[in-house]
């Protein structure tokens, strides 16, 4: 059974501390290694964070090797109630530089408080000692975090980071799902409509319109995890974009068909022809706003698009 912090003795307070320390170490040591290509200078404070937490582990371990002997018993943060826990930021598909920033900020104000919390566990003057000067460290470490950010903003690294991290989120989470949300708008709207036109029933239009949308979202999704494996391109993990796609294609084609819930045929058809308008509106926004498209050429574009399949789809349900 897991204990609690006030329950472990001095040695098992060393131990901790040390299996921590080596642990925060190499979550640095994974994330500068993981984001160094595309945010050099932050990999290179994370690696000198790694150093530091490489110092205090080994600090730690010739106070415990004086006291105790060579072993040093595996006691972990999972071992303890209550303690410190760590989330495995470095699996994230999107990693961006001001994530990594918060999360040193909580690694280090969270060592801070175990430290601080560990020296009342002794008497023993020269582990609280270490106990103090660690905790002091750590809050040192909260601070260059900060200083860090200031730095780069100063000589403009901190822009380049920025802007590529900008590009990698249009690359990997915009693009798919624009191209998700416009193709389930634009190419159920034919459908939709037609059988609407066709039937004046508004369960029908529902119905064509919900198989529509999910088949859409299903095909678009498999397309877009299956087209490249990212590593060439840029665009990121498949199975991300994939799922991205997917879900905004049907997202694109459930909007326009909810409202033929509505018994009311021409109460239903007038509020999704309104909400059609609000979907291609938002689709040229997210083109001006992402893609840098001007915004009246994103309007002109989307809604030719737009109108052109509406149309088709009165004909072929009015025919």
């Amino acid at each position: 059974m897991a204990k609690t912090l006030k329950e472990l003795t001095v040695q098992e307070v060393l131990a901790l501390a040390i299996q921590a320390e080596e642990e925060d170490g190499r979550i640095y040591a994974d994330l500068a290694e993981r984001v160094g290509k595309d945010y050099p200078e932050t990999a290179k404070s994370l690696q000198a964070m790694h150093d530091e937490e490489d110092g205090h582990r080994h600090r730690l371990i010739e106070l415990y090797r004086q006291k105790y002997g060579e072993h040093i018993p595996l006691i972990r943060r999972q071992d303890v109630k209550g303690f410190i826990t760590r989330r495995p930021l470095w699996v994230n598909k999107i990693l961006t530089v001001p994530m990594i920033r918060r999360e040193i900020e909580t690694m280090e104000e969270e060592a801070r408080n175990f430290y601080q919390a560990a020296i009342a566990q002794t008497t023993d003057a020269e582990v609280r000692q270490l106990l103090g000067d660690l905790a002091a460290e750590e809050s040192k470490h909260y601070e260059m975090a900060e200083e860090m950010d200031e730095r780069q903003k100063a000589s403009g690294a901190r822009g380049k980071e920025t802007d590529t991290a900008r590009r990698k989120f249009v690359l990997q989470i915009v693009q798919p799902g624009l191209a998700g949300l416009m193709d389930g708008s634009v190419s159920t709207l034919a459908p939709v409509f037609a059988a609407a036109f066709a039937t004046h029933l508004s369960r029908d239009a529902f119905l064509v319109g919900m198989a529509a949308s999910i088949g859409a979202g299903i095909s678009m999704g498999f397309a877009e995890a299956m087209s490249d494996d990212g590593v060439l391109s840029g665009r990121g993990h498949p199975w991300l974009r994939g799922p991205i796609c997917g879900v905004m294609t049907a997202i694109g084609g459930v909007g326009h068909t909810l409202p033929f819930l509505i018994s009311n045929f021409h109460l239903a058809m007038v509020i999704a022809m309104a909400i059609v308008a609000v979907e291609l509106a938002v689709i040229a926004w997210i083109r001006h706003r992402y893609m840098d498209t001007p915004l009246l050429s994103a309007a002109f574009q989307v809604i030719v698009g737009g109108t052109l399949v509406f149309i088709v789809g009165i004909l072929i349900g009015s025919a």
